[in-house]
């Protein structure tokens, strides 16, 4: 079950917010965490054990790591060590077992699929765990609530990645308001619009321009490519974000931003602290800084971020191009700390041109995990080899300009500033929001007939 879908949304969230707020509150989390695993059931029912289990082995041993971490900092470390090898141990069989057999010339397993979230969820759980340790949180104590921060349906598919010190209050005792609730519809709807209306469209234009490069390859169709998959997972995934805060909201739970506005970045080290901020927060707090981070001297500490990338490449998948897009950008912020950095500083429009190639590019190595293909598509690129336009390249691309257009400017923050500054010009406008909102719902709604089922890119990590 996906959240741009017609079951989910008239049929699933409709039902849980109804039994939600006709329970007492006491009631509330328990049917927020039922809820939550028969969302995950309902596509995936053989691995809800899994992820009982990972709850039950972090729940139990997190008793052990909070009784020992003042007393017996050794013992704290090994009950430590077990919750967190316990977790990893699932992640690392059924994401990466596969890609080791294959490559070290072993048969792999057959029909072993991926659980859907384990990779979010399980960085939730560690989380969890870390902190316990380092005596940022208290210890979980009732299993319900512990067992709803890791389920939750809203951030539990693709995030984002919500630590438990961010949320164990909320967990407990949280403040639904209507104020709250509406904030909660409207963020929920904007992200909606974002997947089906723009990221789907971006998805297929660019699909059209990878078939029609298969006959007659060209510098402007590949620019059409890597531009349109630039589109599509900005879209997809901040509208994903979007929908899982928005929703979040309407339980009364507040959840950090994931997005900010990553494509006007004049820089890849600012791209990476705008996008999927609460991955980048987890690698620094957990893996970076605990490696020494940038204090250990500048060779080592390029070694640090080698270590974090690498791992950060990984984590999105068990293949090769995933890896080589982890090195990929580990090189840039790289050349930009060491002397790039300071350059760009002092050419913004040069600076913005860059990220934003650099940043295209990387999604071609991130969609792709054919590498003949990637090299090939470099070349294209720059025009080695490839004619500068093929057949009716030209027509197709001034026909899609102003759905470009709109994709680009929906990437920055002006036209929610501009529709700001004029409904405080014009109160009336105010009036004007609801109904806007609720026609992009029915377009919306209309997108959900045409397409009955439209996954979210980070639904298989």
């Amino acid at each position: 079950m996906v959240f741009s879908s017609l079951i989910f949304i008239f049929g699933f969230l409709v039902s849980t917010l109804f039994l939600y707020y006709i329970v007492p509150k006491a009631a509330r989390t328990p049917v927020l965490f039922v809820a939550s695993l028969i969302f995950y059931a309902w596509g995936e029912p053989k691995y809800i054990y899994l992820m009982i289990v990972s709850i039950l082995i972090a729940y139990i041993f997190g008793f052990f790591i909070a009784k020992y971490r003042e007393t017996n900092k050794r013992l704290a470390k090994l009950f430590l060590t077990l919750s967190l090898l316990g977790n990893l141990s699932f992640l690392l069989f059924f994401k990466y077992f596969n890609f080791f057999a294959v490559n070290i010339g072993f048969d792999p397993i057959k029909d072993l699929v991926l659980p859907v979230g384990i990779s979010f969820y399980t960085f939730q759980i560690m989380s969890y765990s870390i902190d316990l340790y380092r005596g940022e949180v208290p210890p979980a104590r009732k299993f319900i609530p512990f067992g709803t921060y890791v389920t939750l349906f809203p951030q539990l598919i693709a995030g984002p990645i919500v630590r438990y010190k961010d949320v164990c209050d909320q967990l407990e005792s949280r403040n639904e308001t209507v104020s709250l609730f509406a904030s909660g519809v409207s963020r929920f709807i904007t992200g909606l619009a974002k997947k089906l209306i723009l990221g789907d469209s971006a998805a297929a234009i660019a699909e059209y321009f990878e078939r029609a490069s298969e006959f007659e390859p060209s510098v402007l169709g590949t620019w059409m490519i890597m531009l349109c998959y630039t589109f599509h997972i900005y879209f997809d995934f901040s509208g994903y974000s979007d929908m899982a805060i928005g929703l979040g909201r309407m339980f009364g739970f507040k959840f950090v931003e994931n997005f900010n506005y990553p494509y006007i970045a004049s820089s890849i080290t600012d791209f990476w602290r705008r996008w999927h901020i609460t991955l980048s927060t987890w690698f620094r707090e957990y893996i970076y800084i605990p490696l020494g981070g940038n204090r250990v001297g500048k060779a080592h500490g390029f070694l640090n971020l080698a270590t974090v990338w690498f791992l950060t490449g990984f984590w999105h998948g068990a293949d090769w191009n995933y890896i080589l897009w982890g090195v990929y950008f580990w090189v840039f912020l790289v050349i930009e700390k060491a002397f790039l950095g300071k350059l760009l500083k002092k050419l913004p429009p040069l600076a913005h041109i860059y990220s934003l190639i650099i940043v295209g590019f990387g999604w071609m190595i991130f969609f792709h995990s054919d590498l003949s293909l990637i090299a090939q598509y470099a070349k294209q690129l720059v025009g080695i080899g490839t004619a500068f336009a093929a057949s009716g390249t030209g027509y197709k691309l001034l026909s899609l300009l102003p759905f470009i257009a709109v994709c680009a400017l929906a990437c920055t923050p002006y036209p929610k500033q501009t529709f700001e500054r004029l409904c405080t010009r014009f109160p009336k406008l105010n009036a004007a929001k609801p109904l806007l909102l609720w026609g992009l719902f029915l377009v919306c709604v209309a997108y959900m007939v045409d397409n009955s089922f439209s996954p979210f890119l980070y639904y298989i990590f």
